[in-house]
């Protein structure tokens, strides 16, 4: 299973332990490195783009995206661009990929 995160997130570090203690064998892609615009499409797929974006992110509230959100092709160019605007982690197993919101305890 592919699980996006960022290494200093301690959302992440638990979500990674409780993956592994359920047996799940992950392989860690750091969000820091940045993704590519077509790599955030696909994992975004036909959700509701703006779930994705870090409220708690300086370009966020610079921008005041919760008011006025960028169109969605401009928020994946700025995701992709800003790793630090990514308000999710992801993971994906096979054709399917599920995130876990910072916003929430929920994943879809």
């Amino acid at each position: 299973m592919k699980f996006y995160q960022k290494p200093t997130c301690s959302t992440c570090r638990k979500a990674k332990k409780w993956l592994q203690e359920q047996g799940v064998k992950v392989e860690e892609i750091d969000l820091n490195s940045g993704l590519s615009e077509g790599e955030i499409e696909k994992l975004i797929g036909t959700r509701d783009y703006t779930k994705f974006l870090n409220f708690r992110n300086e370009l966020y509230r610079e921008r005041k995206m919760k008011t006025n959100p960028p169109p969605r092709a401009e928020a994946i160019k700025l995701m992709s661009k800003h790793p630090n605007l990514i308000g999710v982690r992801f993971w994906s197993k096979g054709p399917k990929s599920r995130w876990a919101s910072m916003k929430s305890s929920s994943a879809t």
